[in-house]
């Protein structure tokens, strides 16, 4: 008998028809003799619509409340799921974050798990019962609810596989695996079979929206293998666990761009010891995830310093910018909203020369030219033009030979 945990996103669930095949698979595997729990993510757009309906109703938006109302939507889908399950002869509970013993900080909006008691979890699995676990949230050390930010069902499954040292993570979404680029950018992208955990935390650092990568640190940090599968078709997806020392890694495994960045320029900033540091920690206090970082060859005794952010920061990175101006010495900032970064991600990287040059003649055959570049053993990002980010991307698969065979 082996012991699974499963998670479910918003579009797996969406409806009252994908609820109840949902729960038919469920079912399935709890007749083989499997052992079931499931974490839940709130049903299609109902957390957007939440948001929404709290940004109608007030200006102030107090993070405390705000994680009352989303997580709101897993509730809702962790009962109907469980009702779905007992229409088909499968007794199952629903388990709010709390109730199932996740124990967060007090961060709300992006709480991050400190622990989990899965006492009672425990105890339904013994009685032969399906734990269904709303997705996503947990209690603070304050007891308040709180909410694990987006992408945290995946980050829950994790977590309660850990803890429950179960055989699997089953990740269930609306695409059948990962891929060696998004399929809607190039259709000849292939499925991978395996990945490993710095492959894989590597492509999400360059923009692979899933899983989320909370929950691929969390899985390499406790050893939790991940299969990562399709909702829609069941069939067999991609396994995300320790790299095999024994197998030959490929140069290459994917390519991947991210449309969510802009880039912000500081000019004019004098060249000596500790006008970065400022900077960058005053980024750090409004809470601003700086990425790529760029220090032009000073000039004169001024150089000029380029980082990108999320775009949703972008307007307090530059309210930032401004505030320090004078202090620092600058002489303005210039924002550009336009940009996306190509990465291409391989754990054959490592050992492999010519790899760079590859990217770039690629890249440059195509007219495309780079703005920044980022790399670490096994990746090379580049910033370019945001509307020749798809191009950069199909003419990389197609060099990198990436294509399904």
């Amino acid at each position: 008998m082996s012991l699974l945990v499963q998670k479910f996103g918003g579009t797996s669930v969406a409806d009252a028809e994908r609820m109840r095949l949902v729960a038919d698979s469920i079912a399935r595997n709890v007749r083989r003799g499997h052992q079931v729990v499931v974490a839940v993510s709130a049903m299609g757009k109902e957390t957007d619509e939440l948001l929404r309906l709290a940004a109608e109703v007030s200006r102030e938006r107090p993070g405390r409340e705000m994680d009352m109302l989303v997580t709101a939507g897993e509730r809702k889908a962790m009962a109907l799921l469980c009702m779905a399950l007992h229409d088909l002869g499968v007794q199952a509970d629903s388990f709010t974050g709390s109730q199932a013993g996740i124990v967060t900080d007090t961060d709300h909006t992006r709480a991050r798990i400190l622990e989990v008691r899965p006492e009672r979890l425990r105890e339904a699995l013994d009685a032969g019962r399906v734990p269904v676990v709303g997705g996503a949230q947990g209690v603070s050390t304050d007891r308040d609810v709180t909410f694990l930010g987006r992408g945290g069902t995946d980050t829950t499954a994790v977590a309660l596989a850990h803890a429950l040292k179960a055989d699997v993570c089953e990740i269930y979404t609306d695409v059948s695996g990962v891929f060696s680029a998004d399929p809607r950018v190039v259709p000849e992208a292939r499925r991978l079979d395996r990945v490993s955990f710095e492959e894989m935390l590597e492509m999400c650092a360059a923009g692979c929206p899933k899983p989320a990568m909370r929950s691929v640190e969390l899985a390499r940090t406790f050893g939790v293998a991940l299969h990562v599968r399709s909702a829609f078709t069941w069939e067999p997806g991609t396994w995300i666990d320790e790299e095999d020392p024994e197998v030959e890694q490929a140069i290459v495994s994917a390519v991947v761009s991210d449309s969510s960045q802009a880039k912000l320029t500081v000019t004019g900033v004098p060249d000596r010891p500790g006008i970065a540091a400022r900077l960058f920690r005053a980024l750090a206090q409004r809470s601003i995830n700086v990425d790529m970082i760029e220090q032009n060859v000073s000039i004169h005794g001024t150089t000029d310093i380029s980082f990108t952010v999320p775009h949703d920061d972008l307007a307090a990175a530059e309210a930032v910018v401004a505030g320090l101006s004078d202090e620092i010495g600058a002489t303005g900032a210039i924002a550009d909203p336009e940009i996306a970064t190509v990465s291409i991600v391989g754990a054959g990287m490592r050992t492999e020369p010519g790899v760079t040059a590859a990217m770039f003649e690629t890249l440059a055959a195509e007219g495309i030219n780079i703005e920044m570049i980022s790399t670490s053993s096994i990746r090379l990002t580049c910033v370019v033009r945001a509307e020749l980010a798809e191009r950069a991307v199909q003419s990389l698969h197609r060099a990198f030979e990436l294509e399904v065979a």
